[in-house]
C-alpha cells in the first residue's frame, strides 16, 4: 500500500518537540528513528520573534520551511499559525485532515485514529469528531 505522502519535511525545532523528555514515550521512539520519508531541516531563527509572532518557534519554523521547499501542503494545528501560512499562500491542513485523507486511502480506521487522539493533549469537541468521521466516510466513499 503506498504511504499518503512521498516526502515530509520538518523543521529542526519539530523535531526537537518530538524528542522533547515531556513528548510521549511512543512518539519520542518513533522520532529518533525516523522513517527514509522524513526529513528535518534546520531553519534560520533570525527573524522570529516570540513576542510578535503569535506562535511558536516550531510553527515559525515550519511555515518558513514550507515557504523555503514551496511545500504542497503545510500540517499545522495552531489557529495563528493556520492565518499566517494562509496569508503566506501556503495550502494547509491539520491533524484531523491528514486522518481523513489518511481514512479515505485505507491507511488506517478513522474512528479508531480518533479515539487515540482523544488521549492525547489534542484539543477537541464530540462535534467535532462527529463531523471528521462522517467526512472520512464520504471522501472513503468517493476514493
Amino acid at each position: 500500500m503506498p504511504p499518503l505522502f512521498q516526502q515530509v519535511w520538518i523543521p529542526g525545532a519539530v523535531a526537537g518537540e518530538l524528542r522533547h523528555e515531556r513528548t510521549p514515550e511512543l512518539v519520542r521512539r518513533w522520532a529518533e528513528r525516523l522513517p527514509p520519508w522524513v526529513q528535518i531541516r534546520e531553519i534560520s531563527t533570525s527573524g522570529f520573534d516570540p513576542d510578535s509572532a503569535g506562535m511558536d518557534r516550531g510553527e515559525w519554523e515550519a511555515i518558513a520551511l514550507a515557504g523555503e521547499i514551496d511545500a504542497h501542503l503545510l500540517l499545522i494545528d495552531d489557529r495563528a499559525g493556520v492565518v499566517a501560512a494562509l496569508g503566506q499562500g501556503s495550502t494547509v491542513t491539520g491533524t484531523l485532515g491528514v486522518l481523513v485523507e489518511a481514512a479515505a486511502a485505507s491507511l488506517l480506521e478513522i474512528e479508531e485514529a480518533l479515539e487515540k487522539l482523544a488521549k492525547t493533549k489534542f484539543r477537541h469537541t464530540p462535534d467535532l469528531f462527529a463531523q471528521t468521521v462522517k467526512l472520512a466516510r464520504e471522501r472513503k466513499s468517493v476514493a
